[in-house]
């Protein structure tokens, strides 16, 4: 069995969306979910689904070693980054594989603080015709690493943020999980 964590910052539709995916697969299985903020609804979404949830401060992810020795132990294969905020420090990207998602199509609007809806105004505001997501692999800068996957919408000229939002979340929750499962799981063809 393959173990994948989860990083999540937010409410974690996302992490919900993939730890159902894999609820019975016979060769992935999501271990744990964890968030570097307390009040993060992502936790309570963990355990409603019987997946342990944890926090943890910025000390113990960047100073110590203590989140990465955790990870090692429960023989995590993969992280996920579902709606993670921080930077990963050196030390994890030389560990573990890492998995983003980011809504848009690198390398466009990408970058330090380019995320949720500022990704999506700035698509707006530049009058695109598309956009949708990306998940790439991650390595010391944020938003650089291998692409695995692109998956486009249109953008339509009477589009909101919020209605540009809702069909990049259709997105992620169709192809974040198989991309994942063909990480771990690549076909033969």
């Amino acid at each position: 069995m393959k173990n994948i964590a989860l990083f999540a910052s937010g409410s974690g539709s996302n992490a919900e969306n993939i730890i159902k995916y894999f609820e019975n697969h016979p060769e992935i299985r999501v271990d744990s979910v964890w968030s570097n903020k307390s009040s993060a609804f992502v936790l309570q979404r963990a355990l409603n689904l019987g997946v342990e949830s944890h926090y943890f401060t910025r000390h113990e992810f960047i100073e110590t070693d203590k989140l990465l020795n955790e990870l090692q132990k429960r023989k995590i294969e993969l992280i996920v980054l579902a709606g993670f905020l921080w930077l990963v420090p050196p030390e994890f990207v030389k560990v573990f594989p890492i998995i983003n998602i980011h809504p848009a199509l690198l390398p466009a609007y990408g970058g330090k603080g380019m995320y949720g809806s500022f990704v999506h105004e700035a698509v707006l505001q530049n009058k695109e015709e598309e956009s949708g997501i990306t998940i790439h692999m991650i390595d010391k800068e944020y938003d650089k690493g291998a692409n695995l996957l692109q998956a486009r919408c249109p953008v339509f000229p009477d589009d909101s943020v919020d209605t540009l939002a809702a069909r990049i979340h259709e997105l992620e929750y169709e192809y974040f999980p198989k991309a994942i499962e063909d990480y771990l799981c690549p076909k033969t063809k």
